[in-house]
């Protein structure tokens, strides 16, 4: 059975409405869309191969947990279909895609994509300016993929629902549940019990994946 919510025409933007979900809810379904890079070289199409969810004021490794309500987090609590970009250690930045409801802060981390033609991977490689002899070091990790897309803190707030812009999400082809799996997520000690929820998503067997968890296990629907 196909994944909800992914019958959508290839190639088009993802609706409005796909945001309206829980970061939950809407982490898994991101594994098989395109995400889209317009640079002065040309588009860089790549597939969203991994994803983690951050989402609601009771989840400890979300940056909105307890209502944190700041500067940096204020573009948590819009309305779905928005790009939130912040750095770590001070030089990687991180793209998560804004969803759900006003007020609600959710958020889902893309942590790895693929590109989908050589091309983009010529360009990715310009862009990252460092050797990359596997495809995880490419673009499998937030960081990577950021640098390889060219994608920073100017793009934070940036609408991901219109093609023509410097960011945007087009339907992929529908994915098959077996064909993504699930594991904790990557480096949240510090969110306590929440650190173990199995809210890290990614597709099975993609060499653009790092890490992957002895613990992980086919997605089921939650």
């Amino acid at each position: 059975m196909s994944l909800p919510f992914t019958s959508y025409e290839e190639g088009t933007p993802l609706p409005p409405a796909f945001y309206d979900m829980t970061a939950l809810e809407a982490a898994p379904r991101l594994i098989g869309h395109t995400l889209v890079r317009r640079t002065e070289d040309g588009d860089i199409r790549c597939r969203i191969v991994e994803t983690e969810s951050y989402g609601g004021v009771e989840d400890k490794g979300s940056h909105a947990y307890g209502g944190r309500r700041t500067a940096r987090t204020e573009i948590m609590f819009g309305r779905g279909g928005a790009a939130y970009i912040y750095l770590i250690y001070g030089m990687y930045h991180c793209l998560n895609v804004v969803t759900g409801a006003m007020n609600d802060p959710q958020a889902v981390l893309i942590r790895a994509v693929e590109p989908l033609t050589s091309a983009d991977e010529v360009l990715m490689r310009k862009y990252r300016n460092a050797a990359a002899k596997r495809p995880v070091d490419l673009s499998g990790g937030p960081g990577k993929l950021c640098r390889g897309l060219r994608i920073d803190k100017s793009l934070n707030g940036q609408s991901l629902l219109e093609q023509g812009g410097p960011l945007w999400i087009e339907a992929g082809r529908p994915l098959q549940n077996a064909a993504i799996m699930q594991s904790p997520r990557i480096n949240i000690a510090y969110a306590e019990e929440y650190a173990a929820k199995p809210w890290r998503f990614f597709l099975r067997n993609n060499p653009y994946v790092p890490l992957l968890d002895k613990n992980m296990d086919v997605f089921k629907e939650f």
